[in-house]
């Protein structure tokens, strides 16, 4: 199919409001034309002008079985023939999402019983939050409502999603976050950590200081914890060592309910189908989107632990049906898409891909750049890493945030063909690429970003910088 570009970036400028995009730099031409992607395969995607990419973030850390998979389109298209569109709600159902939700509850980290569906993670953890307040009035305690987030957590925008986001961007001119909604520290041992703490030392004043906030809110008050095994557009921080173990004794300690966000780590990422199950996590809700159809459709679910439903199921013959729901859950489409690519995961087992090439992936990552005068910390879990560049790494200093390092740096890769991602919170390059990459692509990978960094880093020296 050929496009005339002209015309399509036209249109696009006059009637898409983009998201994440400085809309008048935009609008006046200053930020460029849009690029236009039109086809992808593998790892790779290709524009308009027949520029070729590696797609290092897999779109948003979501597509995991990478582009092009026919059998996926294949799926989707027997459904959309077959029956395009059928409702969820007063238990009317399709065989692919009784499939569907059968599996995912078999597959679930925890003891889970039931599904909910959505269409984006920031749905699914809006459904969460309700479950939540929903969960606490059926056992007759009306006050435990708060949810309790990390500073640099992700959990989406809209808008208690956004709240439950821990970065002021997110909230800013936005009326966010909403008080029912408190954050804590975040847990990131290289900036957060005191001098000569340890890892483990750290996780535990972390927990003290989260069972802390609990005491001061009143337990009585607080809901539900919710975390991301992983941080992801907080920076890609695996947690530091005994995290999760003492932050969930906290939990238990004042009967919070704890929701793990497995958006991102979902199906594989961390090297293990969930990253809960990589930590040892053992939530009562779980959150999951982006690789649960690799965002060939939008899918997303909020999956209900047995202790959370068994509360939910005892209620209705005092408050009736369960009255939440959007037109579109549990679409036939969408779970017709996830079981294919559900499919694709276990066949060909990306997680166990992610484990083995992303345990080459971290070595190359910390062999090319762990020694480099502007590099602080390099990072990461299974196919997600990060490298975050530090002006003085003997005084952990940042650099002066109007050299705009990490920006100059994705975009140094972008010029030479990959796309990783300039990070918030710092200057941080992130990677996050599909799970069927091998170990040729990561190194490629590794390459390409090598580049771009010393690039910069020759910028910085003749801009007089000392590095």
């Amino acid at each position: 199919m050929t496009i005339n570009i002209k015309d399509i970036n036209e249109k696009d400028r006059n009637a898409v409001l983009h998201p994440f995009t400085q809309l008048k730099d935009f609008a006046t031409g200053k930020l460029g034309e849009p690029t236009i992607v039109e086809t992808g395969k593998g790892i790779r995607i290709q524009d308009a002008h027949g520029n070729k990419f590696i797609d290092g973030f897999a779109g948003l850390y979501c597509v995991n079985v990478g582009y092009g998979r026919t059998e996926v389109a294949e799926a989707i298209s027997r459904q959309a023939y077959r029956l395009a569109y059928y409702h969820s709600y007063a238990a009317h159902t399709t065989d692919e999402l009784a499939i569907l939700s059968d599996r995912l509850v078999k597959m679930a980290p925890g003891k889970m019983s039931k599904v909910f569906y959505g269409n984006s993670g920031s749905d699914a953890n809006e459904t969460q939050a309700k479950l939540v307040w929903y969960y606490n009035n059926l056992r007759g305690k009306p006050n435990k409502k708060k949810i309790i987030s990390r500073e640099r957590g992700y959990h989406g925008c809209s808008v208690v999603s956004g709240s439950m986001t821990g970065m002021s961007f997110y909230h800013d001119h936005m009326d966010l976050p909403l008080p029912q909604i408190v954050h804590t520290g975040v847990p990131h041992h290289y900036w957060g950590a005191n001098p000569g703490e340890s890892e483990r030392e750290f996780s535990v004043r972390r927990a003290e200081e989260l069972d802390q906030l609990i005491e001061r809110l009143g337990p009585d008050t607080v809901g539900a914890f919710i975390g991301e095994p992983v941080l992801g557009t907080g920076g890609i921080t695996p947690p530091p060592e005994g995290y999760w173990e003492t932050i969930q004794a906290v939990l238990k300690k004042h009967d919070v309910l704890l929701i793990a966000d497995e958006v991102i780590t979902g199906f594989g990422r961390t090297g293990s189908m969930f990253g809960s199950q990589h930590y040892g996590i053992e939530p009562d809700l779980t959150t999951i989107a982006k690789g649960l159809t690799s965002a060939y459709f939008p899918l997303s679910a909020a999956i209900v632990g047995e202790k959370v439903y068994k509360v939910l199921e005892d209620g209705a013959d005092k408050v009736g049906a369960f009255s939440h729901g959007y037109t579109y859950s549990g679409h036939p489409i969408g779970a017709a898409a996830a079981n294919a690519v559900l499919d694709i995961v276990e066949k060909e087992d990306l997680p166990g891909n992610a484990r083995d090439v992303g345990a080459f992936f971290q070595a190359q990552l910390k062999e090319k750049f762990a020694q480099l005068p502007i590099v602080g910390e390099v990072r990461g879990v299974g196919l997600m890493g990060a490298i975050e560049f530090v002006a003085d790494r003997d005084n952990r200093k940042r650099f002066d945030p109007t050299l705009k390092v990490g920006a100059r740096i994705s975009k140094a890769a972008r010029d030479r063909g990959l796309i990783a991602r300039a990070m918030p919170h710092g200057d941080i390059l992130g990677f996050a690429p599909p799970l069927v990459t091998t170990k040729a692509e990561a190194e490629e990978i590794v390459a390409i970003a090598e580049s771009a960094v010393r690039f910069v880093m020759d910028e910085l020296t003749r801009d007089g910088l000392n590095i």
